[in-house]
């Protein structure tokens, strides 16, 4: 009964008419978008529409939220979830934005903890994902790489591939899938090309993926993600099983678009 009277409230949220001044924004700060045909743009508008209605956004850090913020954010989130067939980002409830990277607090030592070696200092971030939290992101970050059109990573894609991992209860890298079949070779997959990026670096061989990728198999996803959206063509012809699994996932080719938009060819 519940998910028939979400289903009803966010029908009626995306039959309202989509704001020119949103879709303006959504040209100008999200080059991916002109990459969509026109029926994916008219989903992406209407996603966009109920993320921004269902999620709480809090500024931090002196920082004012705006419409522009908000639209930009959404878009880029939405992107990731344009064919998935479930509430994608059901796990998400509150998105904090600062103005910069900001500083992660020093962990402290439990209380039965034997400190062997220095404690991680503080490192300055872009973004961070809580399974059961919220999602925080740097807005300089999410602009300047919303609107970057071929190469470099994307903060929200990091961040909110992160929580479609975390949908099944676990940061394992393996996000919710559709049968058992998906998920061996979801498995089979990853596993050898996240072993694989861990040999090369081991051996000082120069890898598509980037390093932090081979943190762990969350990040190794994250990362993934970050680069089928943001360097399709490269990761095709670098790892092309990876480019294969992800597109089953995501139900997307960035591929096909790019070849089919003469402007964004390599």
């Amino acid at each position: 009964m519940f998910d028939w009277f979400s289903k009803q409230r966010r029908l009626k949220i995306m039959e309202e008419p989509f704001p020119s001044e949103w879709e303006k924004l959504i040209r100008r700060n999200m080059a991916h978008y002109a990459m969509l045909d026109d029926d994916e743009q008219k989903r992406l508008r209407g996603l966009i529409q109920v993320f921004m209605a269902e999620k709480s956004w809090e500024g931090c850090g002196g920082l004012e939220l705006t419409d522009e913020i908000r639209v930009t954010i959404s878009a880029q989130a939405c992107l990731l979830v344009l064919n998935l067939p479930h509430n994608s980002f059901d796990n998400v409830e509150t998105i904090l934005v600062y103005p910069s990277e900001m500083m992660l607090p020093q962990r402290k030592p439990g209380f039965f903890e034997t400190v062997l070696e220095p404690l991680q200092p503080e490192l300055p971030i872009s973004g961070q994902a809580f399974r059961q939290g919220p999602v925080i992101l740097a807005w300089d970050t999410a602009f300047e790489q919303g609107r970057q059109s071929k190469g470099g990573g994307n903060v929200v894609y990091h961040e909110f591939a992160h929580k479609l991992d975390m949908q099944d209860g676990a940061a394992d890298g393996t996000p919710r899938l559709r049968d058992r079949e998906e998920y061996r070779d979801w498995v089979k997959t990853c596993s050898r090309e996240y072993l694989r990026l861990i040999q090369d670096l081991e051996k000082g061989r120069r890898t598509f993926l980037d390093e932090y990728g081979a943190t762990d198999e969350a990040e190794f996803f994250a990362v993934a993600t970050e680069q089928f959206f943001c360097q399709p063509v490269q990761m095709i012809k670098a790892a092309p099983e990876l480019y294969r699994v992800l597109k089953a996932f995501y139900g997307q080719d960035p591929v096909s678009r790019i070849n089919n938009k003469s402007e964004f060819h390599e």
